[in-house]
C-alpha cells in the first residue's frame, strides 16, 4: 500500500519525537512523594473520623474482651439471630448460621484499615472469601490497631510484603456501606452491598 505524503509527515515526526524524548517537567510528581502529608493526628482517630464521615459506624475496644462484649451486645440489641462467620479467630464465638444468603450480619476481619480514607482492605486470601462482606446486609469488620496504615499505597506495599510478592486474586477496597446515586441522581445505601458496615478496631 502506498504511504501518502501526509501519513510519512507524521511517522516522521512520531519518529523524531522518539528519537529526542521531552524530559518530564515534574520528575517529582511521578509516584515518588505521596500527595498527602501525614496528619497530626494518630492513624486510629483519622480513621475514625473518615470512616464514620462515610456512614461507617466506628467501635473502638481497649481489648478482645471488650470487643466481644461491644458486638454481643450490638447482635443483642439489633435482635440478629443469624451471623455467618466462617473466620476460625471469631467463628466459635459469634457464629450461628452457614447461610451467607439468609444472614442478618455478615463478620469478617480484613487486611488493613486505611486511615486517610476510612478504607477496609479486604482479599481473597482471607478465610472470609471474595463475598462475605459485600453479600450480607451488615457487615462487621473486625481489625487491629497495627492493621492501621496511612494510605492507599502503604496497604499495597503491604500486602505486596505479607504475601511475598504472590498477590491475592482479589483485593476489595470498602469505603463505608454500599451507595449509588444512580436513580434520579438521590443518594441510597444497601444497593449493591451491605446497607451497615461496623467496623470494631481492637487496640493491639
Amino acid at each position: 500500500m502506498a504511504v501518502t505524503p501526509a501519513k510519512e509527515n507524521i511517522l516522521k515526526r512520531i519518529r523524531q519525537a522518539l528519537s529526542n524524548p521531552v524530559p518530564l517537567p515534574f520528575p517529582q510528581s511521578e509516584g515518588n512523594n505521596s500527595l498527602f502529608h501525614k496528619p497530626s493526628d494518630s492513624l486510629d482517630v483519622v480513621f475514625a473520623q473518615e470512616f464514620i464521615s462515610m456512614q461507617g459506624k466506628f467501635v473502638y475496644c481497649m481489648d478482645e474482651n471488650e470487643m466481644r462484649q461491644q458486638l454481643r451486645l450490638l447482635i443483642d440489641e439489633r435482635q440478629w439471630t443469624k451471623i455467618f462467620c466462617n473466620s476460625d479467630e471469631w467463628n466459635e464465638a459469634f457464629s450461628t448460621t452457614i447461610n451467607l444468603a439468609g444472614c442478618d450480619a455478615s463478620i469478617t476481619g480484613c487486611e488493613f484499615l486505611v486511615a486517610r480514607t476510612g478504607t477496609i482492605v479486604l482479599s481473597a486470601a482471607q478465610q472470609s472469601g471474595r463475598t462475605v462482606s459485600v453479600y450480607a446486609p451488615v457487615h462487621i469488620c473486625i481489625a487491629y490497631t497495627s492493621q492501621l496504615v496511612y494510605d492507599v499505597k502503604d496497604a499495597l506495599q503491604k500486602i505486596k510484603e505479607k504475601y511475598s510478592g504472590h498477590i491475592p486474586s482479589l483485593i476489595s477496597f470498602a469505603t463505608g456501606p454500599s451507595r449509588t446515586a444512580d436513580i434520579e441522581k438521590t443518594l441510597v445505601t444497601g444497593v449493591h452491598g451491605p446497607r451497615e458496615v461496623y467496623c470494631f478496631l481492637i487496640e493491639a
